[in-house]
């Protein structure tokens, strides 16, 4: 709660100390138009600076609508990517009156933007209108291929070690956060059902998030879903979006209703629906347990209806229980310090924001300055959490360098002390 305070403050003060270095590249940029000068122009400046951070800080810390949500974080990292092409190239430009100042500072008026070469305009001015250019190509390139990455799957293969040696090599698919009102073309999301069928996982999981607000979301896409099935079982959970929170309802009563429905479209769809409970799998005399709870988000604005003691009771005999959860959170803010027990948290929600770049070696995306885990493996001393971005999307139809994810985990019995000795 510190780091998001913390956060909440030095975020915007950064931020407007940005706005500020590119007000005075714009005006450097138009040095022979007065029009950056006037009160209309830097009162439109700063108001459209403020706005921007506010509804950052809104979208994250309030529960706005989703659709607001996302179209304002879309919003706001659009314009910062510009922002941050055109500081470079302010950057450079100070950089060189820096350099040039130095050589030249036991001169008489030494003057950086002298005419050396560019007689119609001086470099800096130069530089500043080439930074708009520079951060214009990288906004037509995403609102260009923003909407290619929707349903372009990928496979993530992981391995999970230190499990019983009857569990060596067995395969877990998960999937997450499908938002089946999004999706405008049913034919191009089964694709990904395809690829996940043919991995042939023993068992796979599901960690929320099936809808957008309503259950009848689903309807047109249960027969795709259908095709989910693994030998040992498809195993789900509700996320935050699932219980009917973010929709518009006549009355109490509707709500239930919906969220009665939800339940009953995980069993027509044929998943097994944990909430707040555990199964046992066994596979040659040897048991592991997975467990299920509902919504636990730390964050103030996304619920806490799951009871992880009520999905630990009767596991006190499992030598490895897998915990699905759909909010990464509740890892760091419950799970570590109450639960360690729990040998390994499946999670999704996050999204990666839909937004970012994740290669085998590197990954980056705003949402973790929100989120100290959101996508991929993570371990904090004998546990593990994996956090996959989603099948699906949200608020914006659009992946960029984030792309939907299909989670393949090969299990791996522990090292044998004697063996190794």
């Amino acid at each position: 709660m510190q780091a998001n305070a913390l956060y909440f403050i030095l975020v915007p003060f950064v931020l407007i100390i940005i706005d500020y270095y590119i007000l005075r590249g714009l005006q450097t940029a138009f040095i022979k138009r007065k029009f950056t000068r006037k009160k209309w122009f830097l009162g439109f400046y700063w108001f459209s600076s403020l706005f921007l951070i506010t509804i950052l800080l809104l979208s994250i810390y309030i529960n706005l609508p989703v659709g607001v949500r996302g179209a304002s974080l879309l919003l706001f990292f659009v314009t910062f990517i510009f922002k941050i092409f055109y500081v470079l190239f302010i950057a450079v430009d100070d950089l060189r009156r820096f350099i040039i100042y130095l050589i030249h500072k036991n001169k008489i008026s030494p003057n950086p933007d002298k005419d050396n070469g560019f007689k119609s305009i001086p470099r800096s001015e130069f530089l500043m209108k080439a930074g708009i250019l520079a951060g214009a190509v990288p906004l037509y390139l995403i609102k260009h291929n923003m909407s290619k990455g929707l349903y372009d799957y990928h496979i993530q293969n992981v391995d999970l070690p230190n499990l019983p040696k009857a569990f060596d090599g067995m395969r877990i698919g998960q999937i997450s956060d499908i938002h089946s009102g999004s999706f405008h073309s049913v034919h191009n999301m089964q694709g990904g059902v395809e690829m996940l069928m043919n991995q042939k996982a023993d068992v796979i999981f599901f960690t929320g998030d099936l809808v957008n607000s309503q259950t009848e979301e689903v309807n047109r896409l249960v027969k795709v879903f259908q095709n989910v099935r693994a030998p040992l079982g498809v195993y789900s959970i509700l996320g935050n979006h699932d219980y009917g929170d973010y929709g518009i309802w006549p009355s109490p009563a509707h709500k239930v209703k919906n969220l009665q429905d939800m339940y009953q479209a995980h069993k027509t769809i044929g998943w097994d629906l944990l909430t707040d409970e555990h199964r046992r799998l066994k596979v040659d005399g040897a048991e592991l347990g997975i467990l299920g709870i509902g919504n636990w988000g730390e964050l103030s604005r996304f619920p806490k209806y799951g009871k992880m003691e009520k999905a630990v009771s009767g596991t006190n005999d499992l030598p490895v229980k897998l915990l699905l959860s759909h909010d990464p959170s509740h890892w760091r803010a419950e799970v570590i310090p109450k639960y360690p027990q729990i040998d390994v948290m499946f999670s999704g929600h996050t999204h990666g924001m839909q937004f970012g770049v994740r290669t085998p070696d590197f990954k980056w995306s705003p949402i973790e300055y929100v989120y100290s885990e959101w996508a991929g493996l993570y371990r904090e001393k004998h546990q593990q959490i994996y956090v996959n971005v989603g099948y699906g999307f949200l608020g914006y139809p659009g992946r960029i360098g984030i792309l939907p994810e299909i989670t393949i985990f090969t299990l791996k019995a522990a090292e044998d002390p004697l063996l190794k000795a």
